[in-house]
């Protein structure tokens, strides 16, 4: 069937927004994700408010889901930017605020570059609100390197809030 890998994979999703209510939204956002068929809800991080990078606006809510799932990458991610619209997510602009934020960051241990998608993420190296909740679900996969490097980076773990 289209769509399908041989074998279920790990992959990790960043979840983030911060228009309307962010906190409900990545909620049901993290249960739609479970719901995807061929997938299977593995864990979620803490959740954390981290400030915009490269654009105004409110502060954001971020937190990383992983899955376990049979999509290949590009039919996950056609999957995620579905679930995004149903969220009402816009693009009027690079780095435009946001009702919902999906990213798949990685994919296993997949390296992808095509036109549509690169895996891992190419940015999140650089953001703290992407590193410090991976590290939490996956050590192995984030660099000490680079979260001394986004160490500067204003980001805050809400404790009083169960994970996502």
């Amino acid at each position: 069937m289209p769509g399908m890998a041989r074998d279920a994979v790990l992959a990790a999703i960043g979840v983030g927004a911060n228009l309307g209510p962010a906190e409900a939204t990545l909620r049901a956002a993290r249960e739609a994700i479970a719901r995807l068929p061929l997938t299977q809800f593995v864990s979620a991080s803490s959740l954390y408010r981290s400030a915009p990078i490269g654009a105004g606006g409110p502060d954001y809510l971020n937190a990383v889901v992983l899955v376990r799932t049979a999509w290949t990458a590009p039919a996950l991610l056609d999957q995620l930017l579905r679930i995004e619209a149903r969220f009402g997510r816009e693009r009027p602009f690079p780095n435009a605020p946001r009702t919902l934020d999906l990213d798949l960051l990685r994919y296993g241990d997949g390296r992808i570059t095509s036109p549509t998608l690169v895996v891992p993420h190419p940015r999140m190296g650089e953001r703290a609100f992407v590193r410090r909740p991976l590290a939490e679900l996956r050590p192995q996969w984030v660099a000490s390197a680079e979260l001394a490097a986004t160490a500067g980076q204003r980001i805050e773990r809400l404790q009083d809030r169960a994970p996502l």
